[in-house]
């Protein structure tokens, strides 16, 4: 009996004539995908929306009439779909697909400004893969998540792993002035962060809500060369934490939150008192450099008890045998919850592998981290 398999309906929104040709003929040999439509614009794009919705959109960014970020921002605020930023592979397409990935774009794809025909069709089993992944993702409830306030007990919406053994929290409401200013002071505690598709979003829902006082942080964010680098610009710009693409010999020093480089490996090392970070070459882990986890091996070697290990949204298990590493050696470890993830594909292995002590809903990331940084120093 032949089983029928639903295709994935995608929907190219591309001002090159080029781009729509060579990527409709390359997509439309996945057996798993079926090209609805190519538009010019974004207008356009709403007028065949109308008469079939599409499950994944491949956008463009520089476009006539309506640019592609305005429009992605009117589709997540009217009706949330599935969309994959198409950026040029420069300083100003990194900038502006960190602007469309915070504005709920799943994921995007790099294409260059010259050899663009030859590059598209050599690298359409990559996009078709991009765009099955964000087929399946939850843009919706990541901005759900992310547009939470902070509402109630961070310690309470956690949910212990059965059979776990969970050290208590101190409630937030009883935090004394004292543990702050040792917090601030602490060369001994580390914060490890692992993320992928859905990554971005997440990342900035976590670093924007905590305060300066806080151990150093070191993230692991699937993302190539140069788009890292803005990335960390972005955040810095919006969180009181000092954000920048880590370089070796960086000190991971409290108020500081170093961002692994795109194309490179973290992972950091003791030098006297302090920790720091090196960045290193090295073949693909898990299919990616930087990969989570080389950071988080590194981080249970290294720090053992006296790190928290964090795994977001993102498919694939890259994190997952690191972070039970980090779990084994002592350390605080939690995974972003199924219902806030983009993709539930990390957390899920990391949950799966036994690692994780506590599963946590996006929105109750900055409060738990805090309250376990500071129960750590008691």
């Amino acid at each position: 009996m032949n089983t029928i398999v639903r295709k994935v309906k995608v929907l190219i929104v591309d001002d090159s004539a080029v781009v729509r040709e060579v990527m409709t003929h390359a997509l439309s040999q996945d057996p798993q995908i079926e090209v609805i439509g190519a538009a010019s614009d974004p207008i356009f794009a709403r007028q065949r929306m109308q008469r079939e919705w599409p499950d994944v959109i491949l956008l463009d960014v520089e476009m006539p009439r309506m640019d592609g970020i305005s429009f992605l921002k009117q589709l997540m605020a009217e009706r949330p779909t599935p969309v994959v930023i198409c950026s040029t592979l420069t300083e100003k397409g990194a900038a502006t697909t960190m602007a469309a990935l915070s504005s709920g774009a799943v994921s995007f794809v790099t294409k260059p400004k010259l050899g663009l025909k030859d590059f598209l069709a050599g690298a359409a089993r990559e996009i078709a893969i991009a765009l099955k992944t964000a087929a399946a993702a939850h843009p919706r409830r990541l901005s759900s998540a992310a547009s939470t306030g902070s509402g109630g007990s961070p310690a309470a919406a956690a949910r212990p792993l059965p059979g776990a053994s969970v050290r208590p929290l101190p409630e937030a409401s009883g935090a004394r002035t004292e543990d702050v200013v040792a917090m601030a002071r602490t060369t001994h505690m580390v914060v490890a962060i692992g993320a992928s598709t859905g990554g971005t979003q997440a990342i900035e829902t976590v670093l924007t809500r905590l305060p300066r006082v806080m151990p150093g942080i070191v993230i692991v964010q699937h993302m190539p060369e140069r788009f890292t680098a803005s990335l960390a610009e972005r955040l810095d710009q919006i969180c009181e934490l000092n954000v920048r693409e880590a370089r070796t010999g960086d000190r991971v020093a409290p108020g500081v939150a170093l961002i692994a480089p795109g194309g490179k490996h973290m992972t950091i090392r003791r030098s006297g008192a302090y920790y720091e970070a090196c960045v290193i070459d090295g073949p693909l882990v898990n299919r990616h450099r930087p990969s989570v986890d080389v950071l988080f091996r590194s981080v249970a070697q290294v720090a053992g008890a006296n790190a928290i290990g964090m795994i977001m949204t993102g498919m694939g298990d890259d994190g997952a045998r690191g972070l039970r590493e980090m779990h084994d050696a002592g350390a605080r470890t939690y995974a972003q919850d199924e219902a806030s993830c983009v993709v539930y594909g990390m957390p899920k292995e990391a949950v799966r592998m036994g690692g994780v002590d506590e599963i946590i809903p996006l929105d109750r990331f900055p409060g738990a981290l805090t309250l376990a940084a500071r129960n750590s120093m008691t």
